[in-house]
């Protein structure tokens, strides 16, 4: 017998076996009528997070890369050929401030992994391009980063991620609003 489950094998009930169940049951005793239903899928999710962003920050420091720097030359490597973007465009997709980019572009322009240049798009604007240093740089990064993160999930079934990935997408995607 699988212990894989497809998306209609999980139980309807609740689930009862790990801490946020042990939370919610305690807040329905002590206040009774609260409504705990959230508690099952927050806890989770917030404990979920701290243990991976934790696993990140030793994975990036064990690969030499600070995470501000994997998150700017990922953007611009994602970008295609030919791996440059605005700094403008940088901010834009990695939805952090104009002046956290101009730092995070400094760094990494300093440590040789990326070169400022004037835009074609505008005379204003400066484009970011990865050098060969941070091209390799961040290719590696990512193989190795994304293999350990796929090691992770492998406790989870095909369709169990799937199923995941699509109600991850909808809670999001509903609290953003």
């Amino acid at each position: 017998m699988s212990n894989e489950l497809d998306a209609g094998d999980y139980p309807l009930g609740p689930v009862t076996s790990w801490p946020a169940a042990d939370i919610a049951a305690a807040w329905n005793r002590e206040l009774p009528g609260v409504r705990t239903e959230a508690i099952g899928i927050i806890t989770p999710v917030w404990r979920i997070a701290k243990i991976l962003a934790d696993d990140r920050r030793r994975t990036l420091a064990r690969l030499g890369v600070e995470p501000s720097t994997l998150d700017l030359l990922s953007v611009i490597r994602r970008s295609g050929p030919p791996y440059e973007l605005t700094t403008r465009e940088i901010a834009r997709r990695t939805l952090i401030t104009a002046g956290a980019v101009s730092q995070r572009v400094a760094r990494a322009e300093q440590a040789g992994l990326v070169a400022r240049s004037p835009s074609p798009a505008s005379r204003r604007a400066v484009s970011v391009g990865l050098t060969e240093t941070g091209h390799a740089l961040i290719e590696s990064t990512v193989r190795q980063l994304l293999e350990h993160e796929a090691d992770l999930i492998s406790t989870l079934a095909t369709g169990e991620r799937t199923v995941l990935t699509g109600i991850l997408a909808k809670l999001e995607d509903s609290l953003r609003g």
